[in-house]
């Protein structure tokens, strides 16, 4: 799975995203470490606490699916379904993808010009992993 292949899942998923709100479409593409891809996208809830992001949305049905290697994750997002710039996963979303990936984990940003490629230890420096807790 190339990273292009998995930003163009990503903007796919954008379609199926509830943003009655904020008009804000995200979409996801997760690549599971046996090749299986998971799409999610953002939900949002007038209490907005309860709403969703896309990130999470694709690691919980690969989750429930039984998956816990996973290798990359695409992430596109604009207003209207509009890809106009990054969407950098939330600190919520970037902890979550610390609970089951380590540094080395690919995080691609889609934008209209193509993606950028961080890892995970790029984006979310001195995280707090699952090896505190032993």
């Amino acid at each position: 799975m190339t990273p292009e292949k998995l930003v163009e899942l990503a903007k796919e998923a954008m379609a199926h995203a509830y943003v009655p709100y904020s008009g804000y479409k995200v979409g996801a593409a997760l690549l599971c470490a046996d090749g299986t891809v998971y799409q999610g996208c953002n939900i949002e809830n007038a209490a907005y606490g309860p709403t969703n992001c896309a990130e999470r949305t694709a690691f919980f049905k690969a989750v429930y699916d039984g998956h816990r290697a996973f290798t990359a994750i695409a992430v596109v997002g604009g207003k209207d379904g509009a890809v106009d710039g990054i969407f950098p996963p939330c600190g919520v979303c970037r902890q979550v993808m610390r609970e089951f990936c380590g540094d080395d984990f690919m995080i691609y940003l889609g934008h209209a010009g193509g993606y950028q490629p961080l890892t995970l230890a790029e984006l979310l420096p001195y995280s707090f992993s699952p090896s505190y807790m032993a």
